[in-house]
């Protein structure tokens, strides 16, 4: 195995079979400019490709350029040649994770990727993934996870009861990388991952692999999407549809609840390993999901679109402009437009260069909030009376800085209306929203007197939140189908206590173990933290 201690490093080097080679760097960063810690942000997108005779890595940081707005903290690959599997990952953007060299270094017929935003555990090189496992066979398992699960805690236990060796890593994902390569110790990794995966609980789609074949699974709520698509010599496994569009790729089908995939040169074997109770998440539809991807056959720029007309017939505004907040709000307030009347336009512009730094923004720079992102055309709102569409209210913080900015350029008014209802519950399934106290919408005991409420905050002359009803409508699916947990309350997965969840459930179940004196196998060192380091 290569030394992570090596310095000045920037090539993976290939070990030797079941070996993992990456390349990273733990030190956690700021977040970026571009996405304030006030707004929801997805957990990760997962890619997988089985297509032997094409350049696999390239095709999968092709397909994690598509799905990088779902994870911006760090990017890997993992690639199998049939002999061995090789891992590069590490904090950061995928652009700034891969060159054409690293890229070129990496050649096989399958191979998985991953963007990571944590949910579960904090922002270290050992979270990032894809995560490395080798088998009792010495076969190496690469592994990439979508989601987040609610019964980490007790699969953390179950695998320090097996004795299995862990990583410094303490993601969720880890432990599930741990446990499959245990359970293929005695059995196939597929027949592992038939035992393993009814046993985890919450919202998960896995793309894993070993040297030969790709295997992609989703959980029986299928709280997140994934898709199957088909190149003209293999098969594309992604978060997202737009994923597949951008390598080529023709959508086959969505992967359904409850099924496990599994891809090599013997064709496609689909597997069912719980029954589907399909509860996919509404805020794919409103936010998360990138508006040329399409969800269950739907068109989720086709849904916002709607959701706006809605919007618009729900709560009028008086108005002379309908405006986006951008890139997200566009949707809805063309929707708004078309529903309303009022004309449609461009009244804030969004500075596209301002993007992810590893470098520490100045005070000042910080102090400038909103205004280092957007910049108001005053010819275009001077004088006029606003309506303002933006995707959702968090915290407020971002909103009542904008409306400040906006009648400092001379609106007469500004009404805001708002393209999802209010965010009031934390989210357990792979969304990481503010918590519970910092949610704005949260802890009002009416529905009228929290509208009034966050919008003296933010400082609005009107506020309009569409309700639930008219938001799941938008997107074609029934109700039963759906998860709108952050916005109602009802959980469709079984949540347990609070002590056993949380993003640092097992950091906390390791400072346990270090206080309480005892050995703890989840902190011997394994596969997963062997690798080169990047300067």
């Amino acid at each position: 195995m290569t030394d992570r201690s090596i310095a000045n490093v920037n090539l993976l080097a290939p070990t030797p079979a079941g070996g993992c080679s990456a390349a990273g760097g733990c030190a956690p960063e700021p977040a970026p400019l571009d996405q304030p810690e006030n707004e929801p942000r997805e957990e990760c997108g997962v890619f997988g490709v089985w297509a032997p005779g094409e350049d696999v890595a390239k095709l999968t940081y092709y397909g994690l350029y598509a799905l990088q707005h779902r994870g911006q903290e760090a990017a890997g690959i993992a690639v199998g040649d049939g002999s061995q599997v090789v891992v590069f990952k590490d904090l950061g953007l995928v652009s700034q994770v891969f060159d054409e060299q690293t890229l070129g270094a990496m050649s096989g017929h399958v191979a998985i990727g991953h963007c990571r935003y944590s949910t579960t555990g904090s922002t270290t090189w050992e979270n990032s993934q894809p995560i490395f496992r080798t088998t009792d066979a010495g076969t190496g398992v690469a592994l990439g996870h979508n989601g987040n699960l609610v019964n980490t805690a007790d699969l953390a236990a179950r695998a320090r009861e097996k004795g299995i060796k862990s990583s410094a890593a303490t993601s969720d994902s880890d432990v599930v990388g741990a446990l499959l390569a245990h359970g293929a110790a005695d059995s196939s990794i597929e027949q592992a991952a038939m035992e393993l995966l009814p046993t985890l609980k919450g919202a998960f789609c896995l793309t894993f692999m070993d040297e030969h074949t790709l295997y992609a699974a989703r959980d029986p709520h299928g709280v997140r999407p994934l898709s199957l698509g088909r190149l003209d010599r293999g098969w594309v496994v992604a978060s997202e549809t737009a994923a597949l569009d951008i390598v080529g790729a023709s959508f086959v089908r969505d992967i359904e609840p409850g099924e496990l995939l599994a891809i090599d040169a013997d064709g496609v074997r689909t597997k069912r390993f719980a029954e589907p109770t399909p509860r996919g998440c509404v805020f794919e539809y409103v936010y998360l999901a990138r508006p040329d991807s399409n969800i269950h056959g739907r068109s989720v720029h086709s849904t916002r679109v709607e959701i706006g007309r809605r919007l618009a017939k729900e709560h009028p505004a008086e108005g002379d402009l309908v405006i986006p907040v951008p890139e997200s709000g566009v949707p809805a307030a063309v929707g708004f437009a078309q529903g309303s009347g009022i004309p449609y336009g461009q009244g804030l512009m969004k500075n596209a260069y301002v993007g992810r730094t590893f470098i520490q923004p100045s005070q000042t720079i910080r102090q400038l909030g909103i205004r280092l992102k957007l910049n108001p055309l005053r010819e275009v709102i001077r004088g006029k009376r606003l309506v303002v569409v933006d995707d959702s209210i968090v915290r407020g913080n971002t909103q009542r800085a904008l409306i400040r900015m906006l009648r400092e350029a001379g609106a007469a008014e500004v009404h805001v209306r708002i393209a999802s209802s209010p965010v009031r519950w934390p989210c357990f399934y792979g969304i990481d929203f503010a918590s519970p106290a910092e949610l704005i919408a949260n802890g009002m005991e009416s529905e009228e007197g929290m509208v009034e409420g966050v919008r003296q905050a933010i400082g609005a002359d009107s506020l309009g939140y569409i309700s639930i009803d008219e938001m799941i409508g938008a997107t074609e699916q029934p109700a039963s189908n759906l998860c709108a947990a952050c916005f109602d309350g009802n959980y469709p997965i079984e949540l347990p206590e609070e002590t056993s969840m949380g993003k640092a459930v097992l950091e906390q179940m390791l400072a346990s173990a270090a206080h309480d004196g005892t050995v703890d196998p989840l902190t011997k060192p394994n596969d997963n933290v062997s690798a080169v380091m990047r300067p």
